[in-house]
């Protein structure tokens, strides 16, 4: 009789009894395909190790890849995002010349005090007496066309938007805000004619940090919001700044200037007045409805924060221990 039927899957197929004669050959085929398998294992084993090392190094080749275009795709952002009216402006559309610039600065500020050490400081007097009086011209421009256009086109002090149109008002608010950029680009001359006359100890990290970060400050926003809320910074900077280069323009005329040059500290006080005022305007508009960029409103606030804490360091140094120091 043959064997009740048994449960294989879902079908219920019969198994018949082995015959005795069968099951020899049966074990000796059963022995022959388990060491063809083990043999196949082995193969397989010594393929394997390379096999695995060639997708490890293709994944890492696609992860490189995905990063480099990720990469690419967030710089086509920095390049298309921008203001169409000022991208085909000097310096603007991409970040490399800007980026070109201050890595030239960084190494001239590294560099430039080792190439001047045996050699005989400049005096460059009618030179810095030049370049002043011509900042002193380009900020009072430039503060010019900041407060008139802003007043002609009824700019608000709480809260202004971009003008990003092609307008004569909009046009005059973009191109001065180039000025005011391009005016970053020239000042890094400062620093130049610092180590040129030797006087590295004014080289410090407050000097080098505020003159290198402005360059970016203002890259991006002359390429993203050439106007609104930025005006107030632009305009309020130039202003301080034709009494700051008046007075280097006083100092380069050499000693007999330094009786007239009493109200250094003075000027001191005007540039720490200058971020209260910016940080107060720009924190102003993270707490109200305002239709310009939060980002932007974030970085200025956090950037001026840092240039306060390092001008009452520099103001407390100089005129507040510095005093005291001379008196004992």
């Amino acid at each position: 009789m043959h064997s009740p039927p048994l449960w294989r899957g879902r079908l219920q197929l019969p198994v018949l009894p082995a015959l005795p004669a069968p099951r020899v050959a049966g074990a000796a085929l059963e022995k022959g395909m388990l060491g063809a398998t083990c043999a196949a294992a082995e193969m397989n084993l010594e393929d394997a190790a390379p096999l695995y090392l060639l997708m490890e190094r293709t994944g890492s080749e696609l992860g490189m890849a995905s990063t480099w275009q990720k990469t690419q795709e967030f710089y086509n952002w920095i390049l298309e995002s921008g203001d169409p009216r000022t991208d085909p402006w000097p310096l603007v559309y991409s970040p490399l010349p800007v980026t070109l610039i201050f890595t030239s600065y960084l190494f001239m500020v590294a560099l430039g005090p080792s190439c001047m050490r045996q050699r005989q400081q400049l005096e460059l007097r009618a030179l810095l007496l030049t370049y002043n009086l011509a900042m002193v011209a380009l900020s009072s421009y430039m503060f010019y066309e900041f407060l008139v256009t802003s007043v002609l086109d009824n700019y608000s002090y709480l809260c202004q938007p971009v003008d990003y149109s092609r307008s004569e008002l909009g046009m005059r608010m973009a191109r001065v805000c180039w000025w005011f950029f391009f005016s970053k680009v020239i000042e890094l001359l400062d620093t130049v004619f610092l180590i040129l006359r030797k006087k590295q100890e004014q080289v410090t990290f407050l000097h080098v940090y505020h003159h290198g970060s402005m360059l970016f400050n203002w890259w991006s926003g002359v390429k993203y919001v050439p106007g609104g809320q930025a005006f107030f910074v632009g305009m309020l900077n130039s202003f301080v700044h034709i009494f700051m280069y008046s007075y280097y323009a006083l100092a380069s005329l050499g000693p007999r200037m330094r009786q007239h040059l009493w109200w250094k500290r003075y000027l001191t006080i005007l540039q720490l007045c200058q971020f209260v005022a910016i940080a107060a305007h720009s924190s102003y508009n993270l707490f109200t409805e305002c239709p310009f960029p939060d980002g932007f409103n974030t970085a200025v606030f956090l950037y001026i924060l840092s240039l306060l804490a390092l001008f009452l360091r520099f103001y407390y140094q100089t005129y507040v221990r510095g005093k005291r120091e001379k008196l004992t």
